[in-house]
């Protein structure tokens, strides 16, 4: 049952809402326009979904979870136009990348550190800001599964099933994407 505190107020949501939507969305899928034509239809799918609200949680939270399954659409959209032939050599390949009893990495592929420390607020930003310069440089496809491995902690089967990859298929783009953003990083951080 809805209370009086967990009752929609949608003529209030551009004003509470739109901003933070925005901002979520925009980090995931770094495409102004796109964003906002998002943010708009997540408004619109709420508004038609008003009735079905049951208060389980707030207003934002319940936006921002519509709103989730439009970006992953998005995503799903991408990668179904990215699936390369390249990819779908990807379970051969996973043999030189990862050991076949559990898992983990080959000892020659696996990420080295590289020591970055944290402690200052201002190279944090920077740090950011070239991170998300970084993960533009990606494929498409790259940047949808890193993001919603390490933005939106979605589980490897969620994103295998939204994405229709393979297991094979997701860690080889994961591999590749850390390896892309770390020499990125390499290349115009440290």
């Amino acid at each position: 049952m809805v209370t009086d505190n967990q009752k929609l107020d949608p003529h209030q949501w551009v004003k509470t809402h739109a901003d933070y939507l925005y901002a979520y969305t925009f980090a995931r899928i770094r495409d102004e326009e796109q964003a906002k034509d998002l943010v708009q239809e997540t408004f619109l799918a709420a508004l038609e979904k008003v009735v079905s609200f049951e208060g389980k949680s707030s207003e934002r939270t319940w936006l921002t979870a519509i709103l989730r399954n439009k970006i992953v659409d998005v995503y799903r959209k991408r990668s179904s136009v990215l699936i390369s032939p390249e990819l779908t050599n990807a379970e051969q390949e996973q043999v030189d990348f990862f050991n076949a009893e559990d898992g983990h990495w080959n000892m020659k592929h696996a990420p080295q550190p590289i020591n970055i420390d944290d402690h200052d607020p201002i190279a944090g930003k920077e740090f950011s800001k070239i991170l998300q310069q970084c993960m533009q440089k990606l494929p498409a496809l790259w940047m949808s599964v890193f993001t919603m491995k390490h933005m939106d902690d979605c589980t490897t089967d969620l994103i295998c099933a939204e994405l229709k990859l393979t297991a094979a298929n997701f860690w080889v783009i994961i591999h590749r994407a850390k390896l892309n953003l770390r020499a990125c990083l390499q290349k115009n951080w440290i």
